[in-house]
Formats: structure tokens, sequence, C-alpha cells
């Protein structure tokens, strides 16, 4: 992608941003919540999604979910730092540490042993929460509301200055993952999917580019531990439970790794299906999921964002 069509993009998604901006202040708070926190699953998936681009599916997304998400509750909570974009930052930084720890381990992995591994370590994390009293134990503890350059909102204020915020960093990632995606790694990684043996040969190291696309996905999972702790007002050990790991792993799958817009929608359904599901369908709301995840599977094996494409090749045939 030039430079000239990158700015053009990035002009678009400002745009975008500022009408989601515009009509935020008419949502009701408990769709401002739900979306809020889709937001904060989707940048985590979308890391799941960088390490799938290159072949890798990792069980283990909740690893860097959850130590994102007690690194911004530990700060808030003993130490006062509760600012919304500190919080983000330091959820971002100790995600990509942790990554750059386990990456040069997982990088000799593939397929169902890479899988396993990520899912053992996250496991190992959620035992050693479950255990630890000094960080609240299987009960976790309470988070501080954020604040927002020292200015501390309450009640609905609260709730729209968080969907604010978290607007304004989901669009950061999506164009930072855009430019990515199209980038010399990005194509790369690509590759690697389809043939690691030849990017071999063509001089790319296969264990250099898994561990950068390994600290990415951290980093972004890292950012979206932190913003669903100080959205929920919450942590505990669940955070790192395989079943939180494998949620992350449905939004990837159900979106697919052709398209950044489908990860974001794909989790905002999610949410969706779960919260009504829960209300009016308690005991039945993992078969929902379930049967839709079948179906896209069925008819569209690449995710949601191999829609569009199939529609447009659809149209030109009839145009033909």
């Amino acid at each position: 992608m030039n430079r000239t069509s990158s700015f053009g993009f990035e002009i678009k998604l400002a745009i975008g941003l500022v009408v989601v901006l515009c009509i935020s202040k008419f949502l009701p708070g408990w769709l401002s919540f739900l979306l809020t926190l889709s937001a904060a699953k989707a940048i985590v998936a979308l890391g799941l999604v960088v390490a799938m681009r290159s072949g890798l599916v990792s069980f283990g997304q909740g690893l860097f979910f959850a130590a994102g998400a007690y690194c911004a509750g530990l700060l808030a909570k003993h130490f006062g730092i509760s600012d919304f974009i500190l919080q983000c930052l330091l959820g971002t930084g100790v995600g990509l540490v942790l990554a750059a720890i386990v990456a040069p381990l997982l990088a000799g992995y593939r397929g169902i042993f890479f899988a396993t591994l990520t899912l053992a370590l996250s496991m190992i994390l959620y035992g050693a929460l479950n255990k630890a009293t000094v960080l609240g134990g299987s009960d976790g503890l309470t988070v501080p509301a954020a604040t927002f350059f020292g200015f501390n909102p309450e009640g609905p204020m609260q709730t729209w200055l968080s969907f604010v915020g978290v607007a304004i960093v989901s669009a950061i990632v999506w164009a930072y993952c855009d430019r990515m995606f199209r980038s010399r790694r990005g194509l790369m990684s690509l590759a690697m999917r389809e043939n690691e043996l030849r990017l071999d040969y063509l001089g790319t190291s296969v264990k250099q580019l898994t561990r950068a696309n390994l600290r990415t996905a951290g980093a972004l999972g890292g950012l979206g531990g932190a913003i669903a702790a100080m959205s929920l007002s919450n942590i505990n050990p669940e955070f790192s439970f395989w079943t939180t790991s494998g949620e992350f792993v449905f939004i990837a799958v159900l979106a697919g790794v052709r398209s950044i817009p489908a990860v974001f929608f794909a989790s905002i359904l999610l949410e969706v299906v779960k919260s009504f599901s829960n209300q009016y369908f308690p005991s039945a709301w993992q078969f929902i999921l379930g049967l839709f995840l079948f179906c896209v599977i069925l008819f569209l094996p690449e995710g949601l964002g191999s829609l569009r494409e199939k529609l447009g090749g659809r149209s030109k045939e009839r145009a033909a």
C-alpha cells in the first residue's frame, strides 16, 4: 500500500471515529458499556489474528489479557494510578514484556504443540492468581474508576468517557494493524502460514518473525486487559482461564484473518448474543453461539471478513 492510499484510509478512519463519537452521546448507558467491553475484547482478538495470519493459533491469549488487567487494577488500587491513558500504556507495556519473555520458548513450536503450550502458560497464571491472597485470590479485586487527565467523572459521564477513550484507542489500534498487515512483515507472515521452509530459503528468519508477531499479540492482549479491568471495575483469575482464551479464539475464527472491521463486528455480535441470551435463554446461549459458529464455518470458512469479497465476486458475475 503506497503512502497516498494509506493516508486516505486514515482520513476515512478519522472521519468514522468523529461520527461514532458524535453518535455516542445519544447511546444508552448499557449499550455504551457493551460496546466498550466488546472493543476491549476485539483488541485482544486482533492480537490473536496477528498470530493466526502466520499460521499459529494460540489458546493462551488470556495470559496477556490477565497480565494487563491486573497491572491496571493493582496500580489503580494500591498506587492511585488510575488515568485512562496511562493505564492503557502500562497494560500494553506489561503484555509486551511478558510476550518478549515467553516468545523465545514458543517460537520453536507449531500446530497443536504451540496451542497446548500457550494454554498451559495461561493456566499456570490462573493457578498462581487463585493462590495469591495478596492479589485477592479467587475473588479478585475491585478496581477504582478510571480518571481522565485528573478528572474523576461519575455515573453516566464515566460510562460515556470510557466509551470515548476506548473508541479512540480502537481507532489507533485499527490503523496500526492495517499498516502492519500491508507491510513487508505482514506479507511475510502470510507467506509463513503457507510455506515456512520456502520463507527460510528466501532469507527470512521464521523464528524472528514469530517472536515479533507474538510480541504484538502480547501487547494488544495487555491493552485489552487494561481496558476490560477499567470497564468492569473488577479483576479476577478468570481473566486467565481457558474459557476466556477460548472466547478470543471464537472471535478470531468468527471474524477470519482478512478484515480488521470483522473482528470488532464479531466481538460486538458475541457480546450481544451473550447478553440477550443470558437474559432470555440463560441455559441455551452456548448452544446458540455454537450453532452460529457452525454455520459461519460451514458457509464462510474464512470468517465474516470474507463475506464482502464473496458478495463483490457475485456482483461482478451478475454484471458479466
